[in-house]
């Protein structure tokens, strides 16, 4: 089982990447060790920044710095991080274009019992929505790791939300394909598609899991993990979509503005057909474990495969 978060690698990257360029900036909100960046801090603390919790500042600060030549990371819980500095994002980072990399840390329901403010539910629809921004939800350390290298060798925004622990790997160490903004197909049957599924993030896991259910029940199921939410990557999308039966998104957010939303608005545009939308509610969503919660929510493997099962039947 593997024991690495997403944001433990964020921090391995960004530390073997600063020995060699200083140009490479960390901001935290007081977050550095939810953050896991408590190792770059101490490593490279003339290239830290602690803003403490101050999140429009974290922001505005990552921008002047990247104005000035800098390649700022500026790190924060999901919830606050999209919300009480989404003005910063918008006007400090997208509208000037700057090279800053968001990243929200602890994403979705990964605080759990903590509650809807500590969640983050609707953090892609809101910096989806602001030109010049882009969305990342990488499924695993190993694409989170070659997402952050890639994120290093460009000069433009972006958001990046990880969730808070662990999850199973999608993916082989050294067996990673990674194409900047282009899905991945994952799960391919041979003949006929009954279920597109379309995953990004934490869901992309269960969703391969309930593939593996389907196809037991003779239903063929493909996945595709969407870890490019904003810029969606339509050529991979429509070209499964069209030979598919039906469209199903799984995501770890809202209802409203997500991938969901992406994904039935480019398919009904270009090979209308049923798009089903699993996601989390459009209420403050019940208190537990992230697993407990995607549970009660039918955002696991064996709820991710009745939904399918069920518009399959339809």
């Amino acid at each position: 089982m593997n024991k690495v978060a997403n944001r433990q690698v964020i921090c391995e990257v960004l530390c073997e990447k600063a020995q060699m360029d200083q140009d490479i900036v960390v901001l935290c909100s007081d977050s550095r060790g939810s953050a896991s960046l408590a190792p770059f801090a101490k490593a490279f603390p003339g290239q830290f920044v602690e803003t403490g919790i101050a999140e429009q500042d974290l922001v505005g600060i990552a921008a002047g710095l990247a104005r000035n030549g800098k390649k700022a990371f500026a790190a924060s819980p999901a919830c606050f991080l999209s919300t009480r500095s989404l003005e910063q994002a918008k006007v400090d980072v997208a509208y000037s274009n700057t090279n800053v990399k968001l990243i929200g840390i602890s994403g979705g329901v990964s605080y759990g019992a903590l509650g809807m403010s500590h969640h983050s539910a609707q953090d892609i629809a809101g910096m989806a929505s602001i030109p010049n921004m882009r969305v990342y939800l990488p499924s695993d350390r190993h694409q989170t790791a070659l997402l952050m290298e890639a994120l290093l060798r460009d000069e433009k925004p972006a958001y990046i939300r990880v969730g808070r622990n662990a999850v199973e790997d999608v993916y082989e160490a050294g067996n990673v394909p990674f194409v900047m903004d282009k899905a991945n197909v994952l799960a391919r049957p041979e003949g006929k598609i009954d279920v597109l599924i379309v995953a990004c993030g934490e869901m992309v896991r269960p969703s391969l899991e309930a593939a593996q259910f389907l196809k037991k029940e003779e239903i063929q199921a493909e996945v595709i993990d969407m870890y490019c939410v904003k810029p969606l990557d339509l050529r991979t999308l429509l070209g499964e979509a069209e030979a598919a039966g039906l469209v199903l998104t799984v995501e770890e957010h809202s209802p409203f503005g997500g991938l969901g939303s992406m994904v039935s608005q480019a398919v009904a545009e270009n090979c209308p057909k049923l798009v089903i939308n699993l996601s989390l509610p459009d209420t403050p969503v019940v208190s537990g474990t992230s697993g407990e919660v995607f549970a009660h929510y039918g955002l696991d493997a064996a709820g991710i495969a009745a939904a399918a099962r069920n518009a399959f039947k339809r």
